[in-house]
């Protein structure tokens, strides 16, 4: 689960993340209201609620929220994950983290066939809330609108993005697919924490585990010869810009 400080995460402006509209999604009114005051203390901007899978379509249509926080298991025919898709359809920059009480594979397969950005596991601490929402959000920064097709990082290693190779003093080092993507995935979010839900989903496009992920940074690193993705801890990884 994620554990940070809000210091790291929240530095930014509070002008800036008032300008993110959020929608709830949830039939459980306690939890709403939980959620509601958390996140408006944040400086966040909650434009509406609403129990329905349904209504959340039609609201996200009307408010164009930048953020949906869905609750999977919902009153009514449609679940929160078919509400995504639907939305995603219509608003490919809409971000949306589920939530959900269900650890079990099956379900967070299904979450990410439904393209989430994220998702919390309840019972969840306001720290893990408020972590996930501005992890999802930063994705939006302009540093990531105005990277360059060539991205330096530290110890004499760059990027190029289009080619995907990753240079050291401007020879090639060696990576196989899987690693490309990866690096690929961490440099597009650079100095921003990419969790293991992204990795999973941009790697290999399904649910692995926490072991599996590791071994794959192990791997890279080893590769690379250098540490150039760090772990924040209970959160995911990270590249430094040079």
């Amino acid at each position: 689960m994620l554990q940070l400080s809000k210091e790291l995460y929240f530095s930014r402006n509070k002008s800036v993340q008032n300008r993110k509209k959020i929608l709830i999604v949830e039939d459980d009114r306690i939890a709403v209201e939980y959620l509601k005051e958390i996140l408006e203390d944040e400086g966040y901007n909650i434009t509406g609620t609403t129990p329905s899978a349904e209504d959340a379509i039609l609201l996200a249509n009307e408010l164009k929220p930048d953020l949906i926080l869905m609750d999977i298991i919902l009153r009514g025919t449609l679940t929160g994950c078919e509400a995504a898709v639907e939305i995603k359809q219509k608003h490919k920059s809409c971000k949306i983290i589920f939530l959900t009480a269900y650890a079990k594979k099956e379900m967070i397969d299904f979450a990410m066939r439904s393209n989430a950005d994220g998702y919390l596991l309840k019972p969840y601490r306001d720290e893990e809330i408020l972590a996930t929402v501005a992890i999802v959000l930063s994705r939006d920064m302009p540093i990531q609108k105005n990277m360059s097709k060539e991205v330096k990082l530290q110890h004499g290693f760059s990027f190029e993005l289009i080619k995907r190779v990753l240079l050291k003093d401007g020879s090639e080092v060696p990576l196989n697919e899987q690693k490309i993507k990866l690096m690929k995935l961490l440099i597009k979010n650079i100095d921003t924490t990419v969790s293991n839900e992204q990795i999973c989903h941009s790697v290999w496009g399904e649910y692995k585990s926490d072991s599996t992920i590791r071994s794959l940074i192990y791997r890279t690193k080893e590769s690379i010869g250098m540490d150039l993705i760090h772990n924040v801890n209970g959160v995911g990884y990270v590249i430094r810009s040079g």
